[in-house]
């Protein structure tokens, strides 16, 4: 019997990657997505994704999605409980399992084993230990499309904020960047690939400049 499954969504590659991946897996069916979102910007945090683009995503892949609305600021009691709350619920509902697109820090993963360890509800990371110096080269070959949202200009050049990723931009990223952004260099938009039933037409809109980091807006195009 599968296990029913949820696929925490940052709207990004690596969930995108790490739900296609699990979606081929007989073990597991993907019943929804979850995303937790800036209560006062409504937006994924990091990303800078705004809501609608999330549900427009979620329309394509053809799957539920949850929102988990996050207060600003927020307290770590104030996530526990909400977060706390959606677990419960999703036990209720007969869901064995989270999906996860991480891939290397080992940190990350254990903070969401933690979470979850004696709620009943495993956490599965099926992209984990992905070389991700070759990783992005399937994503393409796949027809994964992703645009970067946010990049650290102290890691990446600022410019490539609102670029596709491509195999020309990752040969502009300095030596010893990841490729996947997997140590906070970037993170990205998926607007087309496997996972998805139909392309979501976005366009660019202001990038700024905010708390260190370059941000640029994606919005949908009509």
């Amino acid at each position: 019997m599968k296990r029913k499954t949820l696929m925490s969504w940052s709207s990004g590659k690596d969930s995108a990657w790490a739900l296609h991946t699990l979606q081929q897996d007989p073990e597991f069916e993907v019943v929804g997505l979850f995303t937790t979102v800036n209560e006062e910007f409504q937006r994924v945090a990091m990303h800078g994704v705004r809501t609608e683009l999330l549900r427009r995503q979620a329309d394509s892949i053809g799957l539920p999605l949850e929102i988990i609305y996050i207060p600003f600021p927020c307290s770590n009691e104030q996530y526990a409980a909400r977060m706390g709350a959606f677990v419960d619920n999703a036990k209720s509902r007969g869901i064995a399992c989270f999906g996860f697109g991480d891939l290397l820090l080992e940190d990350v993963r254990q903070y969401r084993e933690q979470r979850l360890q004696g709620t009943g509800i495993e956490a599965v990371f099926p992209i984990w230990g992905a070389d991700t110096a070759a990783l992005p080269a399937r994503m393409f070959a796949s027809g994964l499309r992703t645009l970067i949202t946010c990049l650290d200009p102290s890691k990446v050049p600022a410019h490539l904020a609102g670029q596709e990723l491509s195999p020309a931009l990752l040969a502009e990223l300095p030596d010893g960047t990841d490729h996947c952004g997997e140590n906070g260099e970037f993170h990205s938009f998926a607007f087309d690939g496997p996972m998805f039933r139909h392309k979501i037409d976005v366009r660019i809109g202001d990038i700024v400049t905010r708390d260190g980091y370059v941000f640029a807006d994606v919005l949908p195009e009509h």
